[in-house]
């Protein structure tokens, strides 16, 4: 809805408008962060994406095609902070959740780390390729909870004729990716939870083209790299070191979304971690 009618929420109340307003206060403080960059920033020695997005900035100000410019990199430090920490946090939560309703599948990750990684260091990012199970766990977590089920809008370019419906160009469409995630053309077992989505028949990782928890093409989620790695490591240190209990029986476990609209977000549940003997 907010979407389609940016302005209709600002006369509706509710919580939303907390929202709004934490979101002015992190852009009021991404904007002073960047003030502070412009004062001590050294052009030839660039600190982090903001001297480099600021670097960019000089050399293309006198370009009217240039897509640099302040406004654009407030919101895309926005992007980069939300996307490395909400919908991370978020996709955790529910991956822990999941986990314990189908505990074999945490045995089985926990055996694969032990043989792999053992437990004498943490796992690190160069683990990833050696522990085929896990990454299709987490690959199958993301599809199963389609963090965020809608993708940006986008704007046709040209006319188009799409199943069965002539669509102008200069029209907006929001593409729903939890629809590419529940595709059977593309999935084994698309309504369940299963690694298997992701594991050839030799028990192979196995990516997959209808795969986009953080979008596609040149809008994708500017957080994406860095929101799988924290999902990797945060979920394999986890359950390298613990073993995941629940209060409840895996059975009664209900895995329905708290909440869906623009994200969806897992329902309470209580958790409690045991070191193994």
């Amino acid at each position: 809805m907010y979407n389609i009618f940016p302005s209709f929420l600002d006369w509706i109340p509710g919580p939303h408008h907390r929202i709004f307003r934490n979101f002015q206060k992190l852009q009021a403080f991404i904007s002073e962060e960047i003030k502070k960059h412009k004062e001590s920033r050294q052009p030839e020695e660039p600190r982090n994406f903001i001297d480099f997005f600021l670097g960019q900035m000089e050399k293309e100000k006198q370009d009217p095609g240039s897509h640099f410019y302040e406004e654009t990199l407030v919101m895309t430090t926005h992007n980069l902070f939300f996307g490395g920490t909400e919908t991370t946090s978020t996709t955790i939560h529910y991956g822990l959740l999941i986990l314990l309703k189908y505990p074999s599948v945490a045995e089985k990750i926990q055996e694969e780390i032990d043989s792999v990684v053992g437990r004498e260091r943490p796992p690190c990012l160069q683990d990833r390729d050696h522990l085929p199970y896990t990454n299709a766990v987490i690959h199958e977590i993301q599809r199963f909870i389609s963090v965020v089920p809608m993708g940006l809008p986008h704007v046709l370019t040209q006319d188009t004729h799409f199943r069965g419906h002539f669509l102008l160009k200069g029209t907006t469409i929001i593409p729903l990716l939890i629809s590419a995630h529940r595709d059977p053309a593309h999935f084994k077992d698309p309504e369940n939870f299963n690694p298997n989505n992701f594991l050839d028949d030799e028990g192979n990782f196995q990516n997959n083209e209808a795969f986009m928890p953080f979008a596609l093409g040149k809008r994708i989620c500017l957080g994406a790299g860095l929101a799988r790695m924290e999902i990797f490591l945060f979920l394999t240190t986890i359950l390298q070191r613990f073993t995941l209990h629940s209060v409840k029986r895996p059975e009664e476990l209900d895995l329905s979304p708290k909440s869906t609209g623009l994200g969806n977000v897992s329902p309470p549940y209580e958790l409690y971690l045991k070191v193994p003997g």
